[in-house]
């Protein structure tokens, strides 16, 4: 998937996730202990088919980005936060909160993931707007993203569920068939996951 990404024929811009950072940590040597310990063999599944040449590509992604965009203005992209890679943002975090990990920055819209769920909020001046996820949504199955252009529109495609399960399941990647089966075939409702999120902020 990233020698796709990185061969597409549009100018592309890569941020890093927890994710990217908790699979070149194991890719180094090191132990990742801010993750779930039933993630650990798929971060060592996929920290063993990086070479260097892709772990030095990784390693090059900033923790955020910033594009000027006509008619919507000055768009920071994070992965979760302006803070860090993991503070969990949804609809329901407090506006306090919401203060806490946004307020002064530099920015008309602000672009974040992390949670996989699509909102939009207003923090002081500033937007944000999560754009979703495209391969582990939570809520009704298919792909979340953010189209901007002349506005902010949030996107959900639906594409033929079935042949890109059973391509997971035949990966090879550790817990692929649970994986197929609960992100791709059906995944957990928004409900569901806001509630496993409050717990975490609580």
């Amino acid at each position: 998937m990233l020698d796709r990404l990185v061969a597409l024929d549009i100018p592309c811009q890569f941020i890093r996730g927890n994710g990217d950072r908790a699979v070149l940590e194991t890719w180094r040597g090191a132990e990742p202990t801010a993750v779930p310990t039933f993630v650990l063999p798929a971060l060592r599944w996929l920290a063993a088919r990086l070479d260097t040449k892709r772990a030095k590509l990784l390693a090059q992604w900033p923790a955020n980005a910033a594009l000027e965009i006509d008619g919507i203005g000055r768009v920071l992209f994070v992965h979760a936060t302006v803070r860090n890679d993991t503070d969990i943002v949804t609809r329901r975090t407090s506006a306090d909160r919401l203060h806490e990990h946004f307020a002064g920055v530099d920015a008309d819209v602000i672009v974040c993931g992390h949670t996989h769920m699509q909102f939009d909020l207003q923090v002081g001046p500033a937007r944000v707007v999560n754009a979703g996820s495209v391969g582990m949504p939570f809520g009704e199955r298919g792909a979340y993203w953010l189209l901007l252009d002349s506005a902010v529109s949030p996107q959900h495609t639906l594409y033929d569920f079935e042949p890109a399960a059973a391509r997971i399941r035949a990966s090879g990647y550790p817990q692929a068939d649970e994986f197929a089966t609960r992100y791709v075939l059906g995944p957990p409702t928004e409900e569901e996951m806001l509630t496993v999120y409050d717990r975490a902020n609580a």
